[in-house]
């Protein structure tokens, strides 16, 4: 990054973080520049967004028209799929792992196993933290 800002993404996280503290978990979920406000029943869906919106105007924030997505009860976010149903894996990520290639070097199969490694803590991690996302009909 140019004039040395190399940590905006972890500055711009943290302030939004800060910002919508008593929505993440809730009724949003928010990484970096890529959020959604979910609800568990339908007709509490616009009084999410009015309380999203309140905050974003409270510190005049903008959004890009161009990137929001509303009514969507299917969609992408973070590499996964999301649903009223929860959450699901992306059909296309786990068909790029199907379809790459078998290690061939020593070397290659090391850095692999430091994937699966690093994949295994995160998964461990990360149930612990688990929350229900969407209410399972």
């Amino acid at each position: 990054m140019p004039f040395g800002l190399k940590n905006t993404r972890a500055t711009y996280q943290r302030l939004v973080n800060k910002l919508f503290e008593p929505l993440i978990g809730k009724t949003m979920e928010v990484y970096v520049d890529d959020m959604i406000v979910k609800s568990k029943i339908n007709g509490d869906h616009g009084h999410d967004l009015r309380k999203t919106f309140d905050i974003l105007r409270a510190f005049s924030m903008k959004l890009n028209p161009k990137k929001c997505v509303f009514g969507v009860r299917l969609g992408k976010f973070l590499g996964f799929m999301t649903s009223s149903r929860g959450i699901k894996a992306n059909l296309d990520k786990i068909q790029a792992i199907l379809n790459k290639k078998s290690p061939r070097s020593v070397r290659e199969m090391q850095r692999l196993t430091g994937y699966i490694t690093t994949l295994g803590r995160f998964m461990s991690q990360s149930a612990e933290k688990c929350q229900p996302f969407f209410r399972i009909l």
